[in-house]
């Protein structure tokens, strides 16, 4: 055991796409004492990198991990031909869904095709992008195959979350499944080395549908818990004490509210478009709607909204699938005047999205307050009687 120790802390791990889950997995990596090659498209974040630049500042540890690896265990590179060394490749690049709710698949081809074109004979490939269950072994393959060299594939979703990616490689088990027993076993010793907990599962398919179906079970508790919040309006029931005191060892409801961000709203899609799911596509299309439920809460029919919150999460300058910017455009088909505040954002920012800016609170005669932005919370009291809480964040 302490000679394949040995032997797996001198290999060079390429780690590909250096976004917000690539970049706190290279320097976890690097942390260990393993070399790291981290490959993106991106000059900028590149240059940042080797600067000792942290790119991702709302990231906790990330900055010191890269004042004390860059230019040493870990190097950024836009150059290909600097990954014709590495032993081991670990992509973790974007798959986002179109407007019909469809895979595109042309970064992960891309990174794939990048790879192919440069790995020695027998390296290790390892995918971390989530993805529907079933790609690794048919579209990876057949793009790794073009190398006609021989390699070892293995599957291990990303378990991370903007705010905790680090903290996650030390307080969650890491799931690794093959296409082979022996890819398994690769990607199990290389994982090792640098996570508290690895588990090793049958193969690649199941490590695809863990992490799916993560996703899909807080898609769907979600739900569940915005059709009791509903039902708690209603009945003039407090739904906060009913879930206080509902959730117990075999109980656990989810808060409600809005889903957004690149995961939970995304990968229920990956079992809607190719099986019977209809709970899970119930739950999802109702999440979506929750929009509607919220908007109806104003007590205005016209006049100025102030929509508060823009990202998908407080604390994360991220809109993907966020559901403020759908609200934004609901609001004004429906004849309001609409603006937008969010503290991770300019006033020209705001306005480069197409909505006008404002923090007077004053002369609003309706503010949704999208996030739990916990620093508004005195500001806003004085104006709770006009607020729509989606978050109870003035409760």
């Amino acid at each position: 055991m302490n000679n394949s120790r040995d032997k797996i802390e001198k290999m060079k791990v390429c780690v590909v796409g250096l976004g917000k889950a690539g970049l706190p997995l290279a320097s976890v990596i690097a942390d260990s004492g393993i070399e790291v090659i981290g490959f993106d498209i991106s000059k900028q974040r590149v240059q940042e990198i080797n600067n000792k630049i942290n790119p991702i500042p709302e990231e906790p540890e990330l900055a010191e991990l890269i004042e004390k690896h860059a230019g040493k265990n870990l190097i950024a590179t836009n150059d290909v031909e600097d990954l014709r060394d590495c032993d081991a490749f670990i992509v973790i690049v974007p798959l986002f869904i179109d407007k019909n709710h469809q895979p595109d698949f042309s970064i992960l081809q891309s990174a794939f095709s990048t790879v192919s074109s440069v790995m020695k004979e027998n390296a290790l490939i390892v995918l971390e992008t989530t993805v529907p269950p079933g790609t690794t072994d048919t579209k990876v393959t057949e793009w790794l195959d073009f190398s006609e060299k021989k390699y070892y594939l293995a599957y291990s979703p990303e378990r991370i979350m903007t705010g905790y990616s680090v903290s996650r490689y030390r307080e969650f088990p890491k799931v690794v499944g093959g296409v082979t027993k022996e890819a398994g076993k690769k990607a199990y010793e290389l994982y090792s080395q640098f996570c508290k907990e690895v588990q090793k599962v049958t193969d690649s398919k199941t490590a695809e549908l863990i992490k799916v179906a993560e996703g899909v079970y807080r898609d769907s508790n979600i739900a569940i818990a915005n059709e009791l919040f509903k039902v708690s309006e209603e009945l003039g029931v407090n739904f906060n004490e009913v879930r206080e005191f509902a959730n117990h060892k075999f109980c656990h409801i989810h808060k409600p509210g809005n889903v957004g961000g690149h995961c939970i709203c995304v990968y229920p899609w990956f079992l809607i478009n190719d099986y019977e799911v209809p709970v899970i596509k119930t739950a999802r299309l109702q999440n979506d709607k929750m929009i509607e439920y919220y908007a109806n809460q104003l007590k205005v029919q016209s006049g100025k909204i102030l929509v508060i919150g823009l990202t998908y999460r407080e604390g994360v300058k991220e809109l993907a699938y966020t559901r403020s910017i759908p609200m934004l455009k609901l609001l004004e088909e429906r004849g309001y005047e609409v603006y937008a505040y969010d503290e991770m954002f300019t006033g020209d920012e705001i306005a480069e999205l197409g909505f006008k800016p404002s923090r007077n609170f004053e002369e609003m005669h309706g503010i949704i307050l999208m996030n739990n932005v916990l620093s508004l919370k005195e500001d806003l009291m004085p104006f709770k009687e006009k607020v729509v809480d989606v978050k109870g964040a003035l409760e």
